[in-house]
């Protein structure tokens, strides 16, 4: 009889243990114990002393199943079996692994290895109470490794009880080494079926089933952006939030400034938890039942939980960075428990994908021709929709050749106007594909699949994976960024889509479609086979510019992606596309909520903002977090924020504007930029603004944020906007704060000087200074032609602006669209000695190149 060892002495001792308890093994346990039963015994003995909360518990060892295998003479038998095994034929996957399950759950286990796990299980009912409940998870000698997660790839089992219940999930465990998935995952990898053993994790439960749990990267899963932590909840027991069953909520917290004693939650999304698994009292283990509408329509997670999680993700990230000796992020499974209120992290594992990526090279994916909406950043200026053409840059090195476009040759031509897609969701994988669509409800139907087809189902588990590597994208109904069928894409360099909804009901089979994760973190199917280009620029051997080159960022949602082209900080963050886009609601009509007079906007109003009853706050927050995720992703790079500078016409489409707002004939010279801010019209609600902005700076800790006031006539409104910014917490000078203003207009350029007096930089608005200096509307197609930011007038004007500047020891740069359009004009800006160009970024990396030229040839 072996005896269930709690102080081994040697390590020989260890290796013949058949139980070992998870304060005894350690992240180099991992052949004995399988990744995550390591891993849980190293967080015990490391990061349980620093506050992070771990569940106790035990794992059967690799020595354990060896000796089942041996001493029943199984190995024979399932090489035996598996010696015509083809993992591309799924029938023949299916059957063989039917075969080896079925010999491990018909062979009974060792009397030496049933009496250990049972001696075990009751020292836990010793410490806790009669039948424990305990989850038992499978763990591989193989799995959690850094370069192969084997995530989910064995089985899992919540809310076991008695000795009876422990020693069966136990026995499916040994047995869940031959699943289908997981004998397909080894082969691929390259793993010998037989150089593996299986561990079993006995741990006790957290009941979150009473609470919410989740899952947790401390880096971006999408784009690799490394001061990031995502953190994902829902109600019940976790595995819904695993394999995709729910569409959880979901946060971004930013690291660094966490770390220094702030609040930096940068990103709030609310999922819809239709189910939560709870215990179930009858013949089975867990069941699922509905979420009630008053907990869906609510954030699962407090601001403190939210808080300590990525507190707890930082640690645990630092430790094993140092155990490896290099950055490793992690992937982590967290629970709350509804009876103590306790948070406690119940699986840690290093992420497998952003980690193994080359950082040596910008891969773009850009849907080719439409005009707005499409291809991320680029256009920038207000001119064709909400961005034009602009790519969408990727730290990546594989996959695609360089330089290689439109891989689509039989992609029709491009079309005048942006699709709508049919179907939208969260975007996983920065790249875009197309094929047929196959959907598929019933996992005994993918042998019917076909390689180069777009997979389009509910959700996956891991018993969907044979053919998920053959897809050329997947598409959901359910699940978060977290969920499985996010994971294994992310690891097959597969762009997907999930928590779509209803993509089952949308999307036929046999239809082509083209599926777009490189526009944000909104996924879209398209219909037809649109046309695309990726391009690959290497890194290495960029030039860095004596000039500034800063970038114009109006989305949030790709800021992360877009702080990886190489940059100086960002020139202009608009404050109009987060109100615009994220928020929807003219500030005033949150204010005076209660005496709205359209009472079918007041309706949709009170829908959008139904998680405040203080309504004004919902523009706070929105507008907060979207300022701070930009300022995060740049940080400590300065990013200078334009306070809003919509036209009362823009304002008035606004959900509530029209009740607040004149009508104006020429609104591109009327009431607008600083006019408003000290105005009573407006005033309240450039308050919020300015709350906003101080969250950010000071809850948030992102002090690298510049607030740049618009549209400023004159140097006494300049000490009124000022004033007006004091009383509401943003004061020039505390806290290093800085206020710049837009050189736009043609008295800003005529008394910069006395602008300097009151300002601490300023910023080249190109647009507007060129159609006042030509005395042209630039909306008006009768005089389009006219409008040249490069005729003598206006360069004139740019080039007194920078003298001034200059004179009195001002930063001066330009975040106008110019620099991004003309080459040549960009030329003019360095030889006047511009500090900085902000640029659009499908267009920083060629101007780079041209101002590294100028500058050369002036050295």
């Amino acid at each position: 009889m072996v005896i269930v060892s709690k102080n081994p002495l040697t390590v020989s001792a260890k290796e013949r243990s058949l139980i070992l308890w998870f304060d005894e093994v350690g992240i180099a346990s991992i052949p004995l114990v399988g990744g995550k039963n390591a891993s849980l015994g190293e967080m015990i003995q490391q990061l349980t002393p620093k506050g992070v909360n771990v569940p106790t518990g035990f794992a059967t060892t690799a020595y354990a199943y060896r000796y089942f295998i041996e001493s029943a003479g199984l190995e024979e038998k399932l090489r035996e079996l598996l010696e015509n095994l083809d993992v591309e034929d799924v029938t023949n996957l299916r059957e063989q692994g039917r075969k080896a399950r079925s010999l491990l759950m018909h062979t009974p286990f060792p009397k030496e290895l049933r009496q250990a796990i049972s001696e075990a299980y009751q020292s836990l009912c010793d410490r806790y109470n009669a039948d424990t409940d305990v989850a038992v998870r499978s763990s591989a000698t193989a799995e959690d490794l850094p370069d192969a997660s084997f995530a989910g790839q064995q089985e899992t089992y919540l809310n076991v009880t008695s000795i009876q219940g422990v020693l069966a999930a136990c026995h499916r465990c040994f047995a869940s080494l031959f699943t289908d998935r997981a004998i397909s995952y080894r082969h691929t990898k390259g793993f010998d079926h037989f150089n593996i053993a299986l561990a079993v994790g006995v741990q006790k439960m957290v009941r979150s089933d009473l609470a919410t749990s989740g899952v947790m990267f401390s880096i971006d899963t999408e784009t690799g952006f490394k001061d990031a932590a995502i953190i994902t909840a829902a109600y019940g027991l976790g595995e819904n939030v695993v394999q995709g069953t729910v569409n959880p909520d979901e946060y971004q917290v930013f690291k660094p400034t966490l770390k220094a004693g702030f609040r930096p939650i940068v990103d709030k999304r609310l999922g819809t938890k239709e189910l939560k698994m709870v215990y179930d009292d009858g013949s089975k283990l867990t069941k699922n039942v509905q979420v009630s509408a008053n907990d869906k329509a609510k954030f699962a997670l407090a601001d403190d939980d939210i808080l300590q999680l990525a507190n707890w993700a930082c640690l645990i990230e630092d430790h094993y960075s140092q155990v490896h000796g290099k950055f490793t992020p992690m992937d982590i499974e967290w629970a709350k428990d509804g009876i103590t209120n306790e948070l406690f992290v119940v699986q840690a594992r290093p992420e497998t994908v952003q980690s193994q990526k080359a950082q040596n090279v910008l891969r773009s994916y850009r849907l080719v021709g439409g005009e707005g909406g499409q291809g991320g950043q680029g256009g920038q200026g207000g001119q064709g929709g909400q961005g034009g053409q602009g790519e969408l840059l990727t730290p990546n090195s594989s996959l695609l050749t360089p330089n290689s476009s439109l891989l689509t040759p039989n992609s029709p031509l491009p079309t005048p106007h942006s699709p709508l897609p049919l179907v939208t969701g969260r975007a996983v994988g920065e790249a875009i594909s197309q094929g047929k669509v196959h959907l598929i409800l019933d996992v005994n139907k993918i042998h019917e699949f076909k390689a180069g087809e777009i997979l389009v189902t509910e959700r996956t588990d891991p018993d969907w994976e044979p053919i998920m590597k053959r897809a050329s994208a997947i598409i959901t109904n359910s699940g978060g960024r977290t969920c499985h069928s996010a994971i294994i894409a992310r690891e097959l360099n597969l762009p997907a889509i999930v928590g779509c909804g209803n993509a089952t009901q949308v999307l036929k089979n046999y239809q082509e479609v083209t599926v777009s994760c490189a526009e944000g973190e909104e996924g879209r199917v398209y219909e037809g086979l649109l046309p695309f280009e990726v391009n690959e620029i290497q890194l290495e051997n960029l030039p860095r510019t004596r000039t500034q080159i800063l970038m114009n960022v109006g989305n949030p949602q790709q800021a992360f992606s877009l702080s990886t082209i190489p940059n100086d900080g960002v020139g202009l963050a608009r404050t109009e596309f987060i109100i615009a886009n994220q928020i929807q609601i003219h500030p005033m009509a949150l204010i005076y909520f209660d005496k709205l007079e359209d009472k079918i906007v007041q309706g949709k109003i009170d829908e959008i903002t139904a998680l405040y009853d203080d309504k004004p706050q919902y523009f706070v927050d929105k507008l907060a977090q979207g300022i701070g995720r930009i300022a995060a992703a740049f940080y400590p790079k300065p990013v200078i924020v334009r306070m809003s500078d919509f036209k009362s016409n823009e304002y008035a489409n606004l959900l509530g504007g029209r009740q607040f707002e004149p009508h104006e004939e020429n609104p591109m010279l009327g009431w607008r930029g600083a006019a408003r801010y000290y105005d009573k019209g407006y005033r309240e609600a450039f308050a919020l603004e300015c709350q906003a902005i101080k969250r950010v700076r000071e809850d948030m800790g992102l002090t690298n944020v510049i607030p740049m006031i618009p549209f400023c006539r004159t140097p006494d409104e300049g000490r009124l906007v000022l004033t007006e910014m004091a009383k509401n917490g943003l004061k020039q000078g505390v806290n290093n704060l800085q206020v710049y203003v837009m050189c736009e207009l043609p008295s800003n350029v005529i008394m910069a000087e006395e602008f300097a007096e009151v300002f601490d930089g300023f910023s080249i608005g190109s647009n507007d200074l060129t159609q006042l200096t030509l005395g042209l509307d630039r909306d008006s197609a009768l005089v389009a032609r006219l409008f040249d930011e490069r005729s003598e007038g206006v360069k004139r004007m740019i080039k007194m602006a920078i003298a001034s500047a200059k004179k009195k020891n001002r930063k001066i740069g330009i975040c106008g669209q110019a620099p991004s359009d003309y080459p040549e004009f960009a030329q003019f800006l360095v030889e006047q000695g511009i500090d900085s160009i902000s640029l659009n970024p499908d267009s920083v990396l060629k101007t780079m190149l041209e101002i590294a030229k100028v500058e050369n040839l002036e050295a």
